[in-house]
């Protein structure tokens, strides 16, 4: 993901949107050891997505924290 998309994400769907990718980096994790996958960036990104979304998520938290 772009980080503009991940910037219109609101609260609940960044943490929706890493439990999925989290998921899927699980799968990706457990299907490694069986077959090499087709596209091995698939790995990187996903874990560089999710860091993104970690991090903005954290950045709203600090925004409400400072508001509220």
């Amino acid at each position: 993901m772009k980080k503009y998309e991940i910037a219109a994400l609101g609260k609940q769907e960044l943490v929706d949107k890493i439990r999925e990718l989290e998921d899927r980096l699980a799968d990706i994790n457990f299907y490694k050891v069986i077959e090499q996958p087709q596209n091995p960036m698939i790995y990187r990104n996903s874990r560089r997505d999710i860091a993104r979304m970690k991090t903005r998520l954290h950045q709203l938290s600090a925004t409400e924290a400072v508001q509220g």
